[in-house]
């Protein structure tokens, strides 16, 4: 019996477009900057399509290899909704 997809969350989804227009900006590919950030690629990967709820420390450790706040690294509030399910 096949598992339920799990609907993604829309606002991880913006996150993850945030996160990767910031890395595609410094000019890093996706395997190079997850090495970097010590970060397994498939894993960024899954974060970058909003596929996975990420962990503080580590969006700290990809706003510390960016170069940038780690506040730079979400969209404006405007954009992001308040959902029932978290």
């Amino acid at each position: 019996m096949l598992k339920p997809v799990k609907e993604k969350n829309t606002n991880l989804i913006k996150l993850g477009e945030q996160i990767r227009k910031t890395r595609k900006q410094k000019n890093f590919s996706q395997e190079s900057f997850a090495y970097e950030v010590g970060i397994d690629r498939s894993y960024m990967g899954g974060v970058e399509r909003g596929e996975r709820n990420i962990a503080a420390l580590n969006l700290i450790r990809i706003a510390k290899t960016l170069n940038v706040e780690v506040g730079d690294l979400f969209p404006p509030i405007k954009k992001l909704k308040l959902e029932s399910k978290l």
